[in-house]
C-alpha cells in the first residue's frame, strides 16, 4: 500500500511503522497492511524481539537480526 493512502486504522499504525530516517514502510509491513490486526501483531512481535530481553545488549540483537537476513538472503 502508498505510504500516502494509510487511513482508518491503518493511520493509527502508521507512524509505529514507518521509518523515521527515510520515511517510508519496509515491504513487509505494507504487505501487512491488508490485515491491519496482523501488522499490529507483528510490530509488536518485533519490537518485543528487539528490545524485550535484558539479557542481551541491543547491538548483540542487531548483529543476531543481521545474521538471520543475510542467511535468509534478505536485503534489509
Amino acid at each position: 500500500m502508498p505510504d500516502d493512502e494509510w487511513d482508518g486504522e491503518l493511520a493509527d499504525l502508521y507512524p509505529a511503522v514507518v521509518d523515521p530516517t527515510h520515511g517510508r514502510v519496509d515491504h513487509i509491513m505494507a504487505i501487512h497492511s491488508l490485515n491491519p490486526t496482523g501488522l499490529a501483531a507483528h510490530d509488536a512481535l518485533y519490537r518485543s524481539a528487539m528490545a524485550g530481553t535484558k539479557t542481551l545488549r541491543k547491538v548483540e540483537r542487531e548483529l543476531i537480526a543481521l545474521v538471520v537476513s543475510l542467511e535468509n538472503h534478505c536485503h534489509y
